[in-house]
């Protein structure tokens, strides 16, 4: 349990930084529900839930509705490469810390929403752009100490939820009650962060309208020079 972890922003595995990890975890779940809820509510279509989008493509084929097809693969091929470009840069040696990724998406995001308010983009091309954004994001944030997360979607986090809060409950070794019961509270925290996003995102589309994206974008480019001085203290 003690084991060091080094987390793709740079940040080391001790109790400060584990609650750094957890901060910016929670922040990002609440970015990654908004942008969810944004492409939800705009394009019809899940930018970071490919759980669904997986559903919606095995009914389309199903039923042969073709639009629906060229939507689900284009999010799901689109998120994938975001995570594999995210990881590589992760895992790029010459990259001391990993803070380009946030700059990386805030700059697409931020530029797509320039480019969308003075040109009708294809909303194919939008899913495009904003899925590869959501999947780099993912892996920004993959742990929470020992406790893998992800930020972008909540399955796998309600279903970590339940079997850490199911071992606490059958474990009676007190080290292993309170690790059980770190990691339930930090993965229900990020699945509220997740849902407060999502409900947040209607009222900022209402708001901001085409400029919407704007504020996860800038967000991200605060919370990668937040990151920055973090680790230049360290």
């Amino acid at each position: 349990m003690k084991t060091p972890f080094v987390s793709s922003t740079g940040i080391t595995n001790s109790s400060e930084s584990i609650r750094i990890q957890e901060r910016l975890a929670i922040f990002l779940a609440l970015i990654a529900g908004c942008i969810d809820a944004t492409g939800l509510i705009q394009w019809k279509t899940y930018v970071s839930f490919m759980s669904g989008n997986t559903t919606s493509l095995g009914v389309a084929i199903s039923t042969g509705k073709s639009e629906i097809i060229i939507t689900s693969i284009t999010v799901i091929v689109c998120f994938l490469l975001g995570i594999y470009v995210g990881t590589c840069l992760s895992l790029w040696k010459k990259i001391k810390n990993q803070i380009l990724t946030f700059y990386i998406v805030s700059g697409i995001l931020v530029f797509y929403t320039i480019i969308v308010y003075f040109y009708n983009i294809n909303n194919f091309l939008s899913i495009a752009i904003v899925g590869f954004s959501m999947g780099m994001m993912n892996t920004i944030v993959t742990s929470v100490g020992n406790q893998k997360v992800n930020t972008d979607f909540v399955t796998g986090t309600l279903n970590s939820l339940a079997r850490n809060t199911a071992m606490l409950t059958m474990t009676n070794d007190k080290v292993e009650k309170e690790a059980y019961k770190s990691n339930a509270v930090h993965l229900l925290l990020l699945w509220i962060g997740f849902l407060s996003g999502a409900f947040i995102a209607p009222f900022l589309l209402d708001y901001f309208g085409k400029w919407t994206l704007m504020i996860p974008a800038l967000l991200l480019m605060v919370c990668g020079i937040m990151i920055s001085k973090i680790n230049a203290k360290n």
